[in-house]
């Protein structure tokens, strides 16, 4: 008997994303901070062992990762997981190798030194086996976002520029993926060219001020990223996933800035702009648990590590094309005590419908 075309079931296709803050990872001799030792080849052997393992169990179509100072040690670290991924880049932390998808990709505002991996902070990447068409990295604030820092002047840049990748799935869907690592909550003690301390850091006050600077900076980045967000789904209407280590929890006021989420209760139209915390918006069926957690801070949980999507993986919206079927944090290793050839944050990954 033949079917009617309205007889067959419309075609499913599962995407999996995956976010990994891979904890400085750099190569074997080479300074990342100055008051940290350089990883031994032991040291790094040890870490991207046990990192490949990570990424095999991640099995992840599209990979986020941060804190990469040499490309070359996160494309060992694939190799060692036993995947194939068609592209491993890490804008700005590149070195003599050049990445074999990388002619056609561009990268906006950076001044990258291709010989010497990243400089004087880590940076982020995207590992995908889809079809790369660009990768633009954003370093500048718009000008209308720079502000003024107490004690530090003019701010205008992100410590760690974010990377935002077109991508193109089998079937011809474009979907768009925005990898970012926001500054931390970390105080932000002054210090002169040398790195040395030029305020009492056991002043309380001092602390204050500190902590009141690395909030203006983590307020304006989240800000600058909600431009690139707005950009993204008002000028082309097609779905968006931020990744990364956001160094704040889901309802804080910097991640809501970025994903505009409580926006949509007072107007139904600033869906068009809004995100969503994947784990929030998950399928009735998922493994819903009291584990969901990233980061251990003086012994308590945090989630830093988030997945956001755009309105086009909600079902009750009328321009879905597929919805978060499930959330999974891996997190046991926190469990492990500290260890530098091991990450100190839990990955988190979402499989998409």
């Amino acid at each position: 008997m033949n079917l009617s075309p309205a007889s067959h079931p419309p075609q499913v296709t599962t995407l999996t994303v995956a976010t990994a803050n891979v904890l400085n990872l750099a190569n074997p001799g080479r300074t990342f901070y100055a008051n940290q030792d350089t990883y031994s080849h032991n040291e790094f052997e040890r870490k991207i062992e046990w990192l490949g393992g990570r990424i095999a169990a991640l099995n992840a179509d599209v990979l986020a990762v941060q804190e990469v100072w040499d490309e070359a040690a996160i494309k060992a670290a694939v190799s060692r997981s036993g995947l194939r991924y068609s592209t491993v880049a890490v804008p700005g932390a590149e070195n003599n190798e050049k990445n074999d998808g990388e002619s056609n990709n561009s990268h906006s505002g950076e001044s990258n030194n291709s010989h010497s991996g990243a400089q004087n902070t880590p940076r982020v990447g995207i590992i995908t086996r889809l079809e790369v068409e660009q990768l633009q990295s954003f370093s500048e604030f718009p000008p209308s976002l720079r502000i003024q820092i107490p004690g530090l002047g003019e701010h205008g840049k992100f410590e760690r520029p974010p990377l935002l990748a077109k991508l193109r799935m089998k079937h011809g869907q474009i979907i768009h993926v925005l990898t970012a690592h926001m500054k931390s909550k970390r105080p932000k003690f002054l210090q002169n060219v040398q790195g040395e301390p030029m305020e009492d850091r056991e002043d309380p006050k001092t602390t204050a001020l500190a902590t009141l600077r690395s909030l203006m900076m983590r307020g304006a980045e989240a800000a600058a990223m909600r431009h690139i967000v707005a950009d993204v789904l008002m000028r082309t209407h097609e779905p968006l996933i931020v990744m990364g280590d956001f160094n704040d929890g889901p309802h804080s006021v910097t991640t809501q800035i970025i994903a505009a989420t409580g926006e949509v209760v007072y107007d139904r139209g600033a869906r068009d702009a809004a995100l969503w915390n994947a784990y929030e918006v998950q399928g009735e069926m998922a493994l819903k648990r009291d584990v969901a957690y990233s980061h251990v801070h003086q012994g308590f949980p945090e989630v830093l590590d988030q997945i956001l999507v755009s309105e086009e993986f909600l079902p009750s919206s009328k321009f879905s094309i597929g919805d978060v079927r499930r959330v999974d944090y891996f997190n046991d290793h926190l469990q492990e005590g500290k260890d530098r050839s091991r990450s100190d944050h839990g990955f988190v990954r979402a499989v998409i419908r």
